[in-house]
């Protein structure tokens, strides 16, 4: 770990169209431009010596630090205490609106709220994942570095005219900045670090970051003014939702599933995956969230994004169906899996993954999740249009034809096809949810078909996916593992919550899947995926864990979970994809996944508490 922040010392900001992870020492260490699914431009989480970064930190040795968001908002603050003077931080990104740009600016303000500081600043990026050299060049008012054939990055100085010369701006010999910066309480300086700028440096006066700054707090607040969620844990809900807008691609409405690549599921393993795409099996967990909370208009985008997918069939011909399992944001699907062989990876732990191999794999669960969260949104007057419906009905007739088939699943394995259960149960879901849709809006469909396939998919599950022994539901037909993907079998209605056999299913589980509250995806020991390791707990099952609770009538043992795992949160209220045995956050952070379902649980859990 030496040199590397713990993966939950980060804040994260970000304009819509991409994101930056600012740590509590005030480095900016993961920077990607212009787009989420874009090269670094500072990338020291994965590689310390190579990556590239931004710093703002005191020079004094010994010192304190702290860090919060601005309330309602995405502007993160960064405090720094000694016992010469406190200083902060300000770090945001003006939000760049719906079409695309390559244009982004990251805004970091220093000041001096006591006493006196001290602070060095150093930019020190590092192109293309490191891959690219470049040139500093230094002005009366500011800097440019310019990669060899790349976006320049423009440093912009926010100071005005008549203010004093706090700092000398100094070039090392690898062509990195460096400003040693004394401040007085009252007085502040600072940066704006721009990529794809339209013109040479600019002194950024004093009240024109002011009105950045209070258009940023604005447009959150405003934004966030549309939730309708009043109940219990609101700030956690609501901290949630600003993060998974922060991880919508605003020219799509698609929404990634984390900002970050390649952070380890377990230090020193391989299970390192780049996760700066859009799922389409987060579509159903983003539209229940987001109408559950009231922003209509993020829950349409994402749909309008999903709807195009299935209207493409873009896998057509292909192995994996009428259906991509992800996406870039931009909704193209080439997603070719590289790795940096020149990065060490984070604390060690290679290899560095970008793209993405699973892609091309057939997962039968997406289906369901697709049709699931169009006919949800139907219900709640997010209509889909005929075009759309003849699309769906295409990938249904796909979908009767081979549900029956072996594939690698929702935990995207890699030691080969298997008839997994929950691959069935949400084939079932498809078709159910399509006859549902069809009879409501009284459209042409297949409908004896679909009815005949639903019908066998349940019937197989129940006769195959049942394991006797155990008394529970298993990942996988003739097999003995369970599996936490399970867990949602009542949430779909595929089994009714109070079910007996839906109790012992939950018993299993429990007795082997959970630990301390904190929910094992599966065992990997006793069901090998093609990978060499061992992971933490799921996060994502962990909240999963409380809605099956809540929904078989177990409402204070779901309370008592939710309550401790809201305390594995950071201390921004963030997660990553999974938590060690230490507590310590594993994976890439954040991630949209782990928010979605922790708003799912918490609406789930606080209409129960009500009432009962």
């Amino acid at each position: 770990m030496d040199g590397y922040p713990l993966i939950e010392n980060h804040g994260l900001i970000g304009d819509l169209q991409t994101a930056a992870l600012v740590t509590t020492e005030g480095t900016v260490d993961w920077f990607c431009s212009p787009r989420f699914d874009s090269p670094s431009v500072f990338g020291a989480l994965l590689d310390k010596e190579k990556g590239g970064y931004c710093t703002i930190q005191p020079t004094h040795g010994t010192h304190s630090t702290k860090q919060l968001y601005l309330p309602g908002t995405a502007v993160l603050v960064t405090r720094f205490m000694t016992e010469a003077g406190a200083g902060e931080v300000v770090d945001f990104m003006p939000v760049t609106g719906t079409r695309f740009t390559h244009r982004d600016r990251l805004v970091r303000l220093v000041r001096c709220v006591r006493g006196s500081m001290t602070f060095q600043i150093e930019i020190a990026p590092r192109f293309d994942y490191g891959r690219r050299k470049h040139e500093l060049h230094l002005t009366q008012h500011g800097a440019v570095f310019a990669p060899e054939d790349g976006t320049n990055l423009t440093v912009h100085l926010i100071r005005d005219p008549d203010d004093e010369r706090l700092a000398d701006v100094l070039k090392d010999q690898d062509g990195d900045l460096h400003l040693p910066l004394t401040l007085q309480a009252g007085q502040q300086r600072g940066l704006v670090l721009e990529m794809g700028a339209d013109g040479p440096p600019a002194e950024v006066r004093q009240d024109a970051y002011e009105r950045l700054f209070d258009e940023t707090v604005a447009f959150w607040r405003s934004w966030l003014a549309q939730s309708r969620y009043r109940g219990r844990w609101r700030e956690m809900v609501e901290r949630s939702a600003i993060t998974l807008k922060l991880m919508t691609y605003a020219p799509t409405g698609a929404l990634v599933a984390a900002p970050t690549a390649a952070l380890p599921e377990e230090l020193g393993g391989v299970r390192n995956w780049d996760y700066r795409f859009t799922w389409i099996r987060d579509a159903s967990f983003s539209v229940y969230a987001l109408l559950g909370l009231g922003f209509t208009e993020e829950a349409r985008a994402f749909t309008a994004w999903l709807s195009d997918r299935v209207k493409e069939q873009a896998g057509s011909g292909g192995t994996t169906g009428p259906l991509n399992i992800m996406y870039k944001v931009d909704g193209s699907s080439d997603l070719e899996e590289q790795t940096l062989g020149h990065w060490e990876g984070y604390a060690g732990s290679g290899p560095v993954r970008i793209g993405n191999g699973a892609a091309t794999q057939l997962q039968l669960d997406i289906y369901g999740e697709a049709l699931d969260s169009i006919y949800f949104a139907h219900q709640h007057g997010l209509q889909v249009g005929y075009e759309g419906w003849t699309s769906m009905r295409a990938n249904l007739d796909w979908l009767a034809d081979n549900w029956d088939q072996a594939e690698e699943g929702i935990w995207e394995t890699r030691g080969g096809k298997q008839n997994f259960t929950y691959g069935r149960v949400m084939s079932w879901v498809a078709f159910d949810r399509a006859l549902r849709l069809a009879a409501a809006k009284g459209w042409p469909s297949a409908a004896g078909r679909w009815e005949t396939e639903r019908d066998a998919v349940y019937e197989q599950v129940m006769a195959k996916g049942w394991n006797e022994q155990r008394q529970a539901f298993v990942q996988q037909y003739g097999s003995d593992v369970l599996d936490s993907s399970l867990l949602r079998m009542g949430t779909v209605g595929f089994l009714n919550a109070e079910d007996p056999i839906w109790g012992t299913t939950l018993d299993a589980m429990e007795r082997e899947l959970v630990s301390d509250s904190l929910v094992y995806r599966y065992n990997p020991e006793a069901s090998p995926d093609g990978l060499h390791g061992t992971e933490g707990t799921f996060s994502l099952c962990t909240f999963m864990y409380v809605d099956a609770l809540v929904r078989a009538g177990r409402t204070d043992q779901a309370r008592l979970v939710f309550e401790k795992m809201l305390g594995y949160a950071n201390h921004l209220g963030l997660y990553s994809e999974e938590i060690d045995l230490t507590g310590r956050q594993l994976g890439n952070f954040p991630q949209a996944f782990t928010h979605l379902a922790l708003i799912d649980a918490t609406l789930t859990l606080d209409q129960a508490l009500d009432a009962r």
